[in-house]
């Protein structure tokens, strides 16, 4: 398996793990009787994947000489 392949793999694995925490957040929030510390800590990780994710889309474009 190639390193592209290998970041395409990794990155719809945090796609979906993304989407599973906005799920839970959105749920979370709804219910009405959340832990606050426990959304906050879902959030902060949802930014976390998000981060990574375009850290690693950028791996995938190369350079472009100025």
């Amino acid at each position: 398996m190639t390193d592209a392949q290998e970041i395409q793999r990794r990155l719809v694995e945090l796609d979906v793990e993304h989407r599973d925490l906005d799920a839970v957040i959105e749920l979370l929030i709804l219910d009405g009787h959340h832990d606050e510390l426990q959304l906050r800590r879902l959030k902060k990780r949802k930014l976390q994947l998000k981060d990574y994710i375009t850290l690693l889309k950028m791996q995938l474009v190369p350079d472009v000489p100025a």
